[in-house]
Order: structure tokens, then C-alpha cells, then sequence
């Protein structure tokens, strides 16, 4: 059963923009949200004034002064004025979250257009603020003092999928090392893409210099960029006769698991895993329904378990996705041809929305060098914390 045959109606995607990331220090907040809001209005085909409801997606966690910017999206157009506008925040999934609550006024039928966007600056504050607001994120570590942040908590669970699975680190290392030297290869064709070189799979499977060890075992190519950056998409019940063909949502999904990391099974990624199914339950389609996924790779681990969080694989087998070419540019199901978080960077607000924008390119033939073959049906995936806020939707080409 389809979204549509469930809730007897559409949520279409007819509209969308995107910004560069990156260290964007001519860009404030207001001028990233002004830049992919009015891209999105201008591409859906429709005037400011016919937006219903915005929603914004934006983590901060005291990473900027301004913890209120639910009413930048109004600096578009004095069309916008009295517009309902409201901030979501879920960590790192907060992009997502955004486009789920879109999703969910649509079809509680009130409202008929919404605009979604996700935004964040990151690169002007200090490491040592950015590493405490991200470990905000976590239930352990909030408010202690780290000196690897988050690279550390999923350090911890690379070394216990390294121990669960029999893999030494130098044999994992080389495993992430090739989803690295995949995404940086997929990046170079993202014109968005913080990062658009390629690095090879020597330089990211080896420790050095210019590759130093962040937490061991995880190095500097194993860790997205911080990053700033904007997408935004609207969504609308019906086509608006907008610049592309719109794009379906068939499906989705949302889990949240326990905070606490003693009542998480570390590689387990189960809240994972259950909005994955959901996703794929709603859209009525299996992982062989599906021609590329754009997923949540803030460190390459966590890609690693995503093959396996998916149903791809087997637990502890993840590495077979990329033994057997699965998921490469022109394997049977593509992931992160868009250079995922980890050469595209991830401004963490924005991160949700920029994979259903990247993949609603794909699925209308848009997406110029980052281009797939005739693709049909995609999934994003997007998460907060160490799998702790996960969402997941299936699009599709109308």
C-alpha cells in the first residue's frame, strides 16, 4: 500500500533549491535561507503569497547567537507575512524531521503547500564550541569535556563491530577506507560538494599527515566536514507546474531508540532499521524496488552499517555491498552517488532536505554530472545521534 492508497492523496515534491557547501563566510543564515527558499518557490512554479505553512530544520545547539530563525524564510517576499513558521529540531536529522512534519500537514489537509527548508552555519564557531553542541546529541556525553566529540562515540562503535564480527582494525580500516575513496570519487561530479576531490582508495585507507588518526580507528577521511549550507523543497498535494516534472513521496518512516547508550546494542542500529522498514512498508516496494539511496554517512561506520541497518546485507557483512560493487556509481543499488555527507558536507540542519533535493534531481533527470541511468525510485535516509532520531522516505518519478 502506497502513501497515496493510504492516505488518499499526494505529497508531491514540485519545487526545490540548494546552496554550495562548505566554509561559506560571505553567507549569514538569513541570506542561505533566502537563496534555496526563493530557488524553490521560483521552481515549483508558484508565487510566495501561495505557501501555506514553512518548516525549518536547523540543529544550532548554541553554535549561533540567533536560536530563532523560524521567520528568515519571510525575508523572500512581504507575500510571506503572517505565514505560520515554525523551527524543528532532532540533532542531526533535524532537515528530516522538517520534511516529515511538511509531510504530515499535508495530509492533515491543512494546508495544500508547504515550504521545507534546512539551514545551518557551523564554520565561524570554534571547534571546541561546534564539538560541544554536537555532543549535546549524545545522553552520555553531554556537557563532559572530549577531545575527539562525536568521532569518538562512533570510534566505539566501529571497535565493537571490529570485535562482534572478527575484523582487526587494519581489516575494517581498509573497508572504510574504500567508502571514503567512494564518496570523495562520487563528489567530484557535485557541483554543491564541500569537498570535490579525488582522494583514491590509498591515501583514505592510510594513516599520515594529511590523514591523521581523529579516534582510532576512525582517520580524517572517515569523518564528514563541518559545514555550512541551505536546501529547501516544497511540497504540494497536487503538480504546480513548476520548471520539472514533480517528484512522488511513496513512503516513509520515523524510529527513535533509547537514549542511553546501555540500552542500545551498539552495531545494532535497530531504530535504524525499523524506519527503514517502515518506509519501504508505507511505499510497498523492497531494497530491489529501489535504484539509489542517499544516506546518513557522517562517519564512514556508520555508511558501513546503513548497508546492513537496510536489509542490503546480512549483520557483520556490510563489507559484501562493496566487495561486490552493490553500491558503487554503477552497482545494482548506488549509494551516495551525491558524495553523501562525507565529501558533500554536512551543515547538519540542512542535511535531511539536501537528500531529498539531491535525489528529486535524480529521479527528474536533473542532476547533470552526478547523473544516473533513467533512476525511478530512491530512499533517503537521515539520522540524529548515534541512531537515535531516524527517518527515512522512498521517492518516487511521477
Amino acid at each position: 500500500m502506497s502513501l497515496k492508497e493510504q492516505f488518499g492523496k499526494d505529497v508531491l515534491l514540485t519545487g526545490w533549491g540548494h546552496s554550495r557547501f562548505g566554509k561559506l563566510t560571505e553567507e549569514t543564515l538569513e541570506s542561505l535561507i533566502v537563496q534555496v527558499a526563493t530557488e524553490a518557490i521560483g521552481s515549483a512554479g508558484i508565487e510566495p503569497g501561495q505557501i501555506d505553512e514553512i518548516y525549518l530544520g536547523q540543529f544550532n545547539s548554541g553554535m549561533m547567537p540567533l536560536a530563532f530563525p523560524s521567520s528568515l524564510a519571510l525575508q523572500v517576499s512581504p507575500d510571506l507575512a503572517n505565514v505560520p513558521a515554525t523551527r524543528v529540531e532532532n540533532a542531526c536529522a533535524s532537515g528530516s524531521a522538517a520534511f516529515q512534519q511538511g509531510t504530515k500537514t499535508l495530509l492533515a489537509g491543512t494546508a495544500k503547500t508547504v515550504l521545507v527548508i534546512g539551514a545551518e552555519k557551523m564554520t565561524h564557531a570554534g571547534a571546541d564550541v561546534v564539538g560541544a553542541a554536537l555532543l549535546g546529541a549524545d545522553y552520555d556525553m553531554a556537557g563532559q569535556t572530549s577531545t575527539t566529540g562525536f568521532t569518538g562515540l562512533f570510534a566505539d562503535v566501529a571497535k565493537h563491530y571490529g570485535k562482534r564480527y572478527g575484523r582487526g582494525d587494519g581489516q575494517l580500516g581498509d573497508v572504510l577506507g574504500t567508502i571514503a575513496a567512494k564518496n570523495h570519487r562520487n563528489g567530484v561530479d557535485n557541483p554543491y560538494a564541500q569537498l570535490r576531490k579525488d582522494l583514491g582508495e590509498e591515501f583514505c585507507r592510510t594513516v599520515s599527515d594529511k590523514n591523521p588518526m581523529v579516534a582510532d580507528p576512525l582517520r580524517r577521511t572517515d569523518c564528514s566536514p563541518v559545514s555550512d549550507g541551505a536546501a529547501a523543497v516544497v511540497l504540494s498535494v497536487s503538480p504546480t507546474g513548476g520548471a520539472t516534472a514533480p517528484v512522488r513521496l511513496a513512503g516513509f518512516g520515523q524510529a527513535n531508540d533509547f537514549f542511553p547508550a546501555e540500552r542500545r546494542d551498539p552495531t545494532a542500529f535497530a531504530a535504524t532499521r525499523v524506519s527503514w522498514q517502515r518506509a519501504l512498508a508505507m511505499a510497498g516496494v523492497g531494497l530491489d524496488g529501489l535504484d539509489f539511496a542517499e544516506v546518513h554517512d557522517c562517519f564512514t561506520i556508520a555508511e558501513l552499517l546503513m548497508y546492513e541497518a537496510m536489509g542490503l546485507t546480512g549483520p557483520g557483512e556490510g563489507a559484501r555491498a562493496l566487495e561486490e560493487g552493490w553500491v558503487f556509481k554503477d552497482g545494482k543499488l548506488p549509494v551516495n552517488v551525491s558524495g553523501g555527507l562525507k565529501a558533500k558536507g554536512h551543515p547538519v540542519g540542512a542535511t535531511g532536505v539536501s537528500q531529498h533535493v539531491i535525489a528529486a534531481m535524480q529521479l527528474t533527470g536533473t542532476a547533470g554530472d552526478m547523473q544516473l541511468a533513467n533512476p525511478r525510485r530512491a530512499a533517503v535516509q537521515n539520522m540524529g545521534g548515534v541512531g537515535i532520531a531516524n527517518y527515512v522516505s522512498v521517492l518516487e518519478a511521477v
